[in-house]
């Protein structure tokens, strides 16, 4: 049976998952209303900048599940060859100092998310606040997933080593 802990990592992990699916799709819809309109003649304005904030809200959800699975730039070639307990003291520091650097932009993004209640997007109309909630996201989810790694590796259920991402 699955610790609390462990039952929050999988909720916080499946909800960046649907957010990372729901911004894909609405990525892939807009992009084929783009292609489906230039070759009938004329796409909407509007797919453009839709395209733009898909993406932004894609990278905001995919940030934290990337640190998680492995698929961030890593070093490990270097630390992984080093003796002993070496490499899982250089993947806490580094879990560690991705957490505190998250930490410390977020409330510097959260005055750039408030920046944007006076500005709205041109062709959609929408307040940028929920653009600009993109880069506030990201830094929340990288520094959760920082810290869950932290967790689990001070209390012993994971070495810090990223979690291979399920074959499908």
């Amino acid at each position: 049976m699955p610790t609390k802990t462990e039952r929050f990592i999988s909720t916080v992990t499946a909800l960046a998952r649907v957010g990372v699916g729901l911004s894909f799709a609405v990525l892939i819809g807009a992009v084929l209303i783009q292609v489906v309109g230039r070759s009938l003649g004329s796409s909407p304005v509007w797919t453009e900048e839709l395209t733009r904030f898909a993406l932004l809200f894609l990278i905001a959800f995919g940030a934290g599940l990337s640190l998680r699975t492995g698929d961030m730039v890593n070093v490990d070639i270097v630390c992984e060859v080093l003796p002993g307990r070496w490499p899982w003291r250089l993947r806490l520091v580094s879990a560690l100092a991705t957490g505190g650097l998250a930490l410390y932009l977020l409330p510097h993004a959260w005055r750039f998310v408030s920046i944007g209640r006076m500005q709205s997007s041109p062709a959609l109309g929408l307040t940028m606040s929920y653009v600009h909630l993109t880069v506030f996201l990201m830094l929340a989810l990288l520094a959760l997933f920082a810290a869950l790694r932290v967790l689990g590796m001070l209390t012993g259920t994971e070495d810090g080593t990223p979690e291979k991402a399920e074959e499908i």
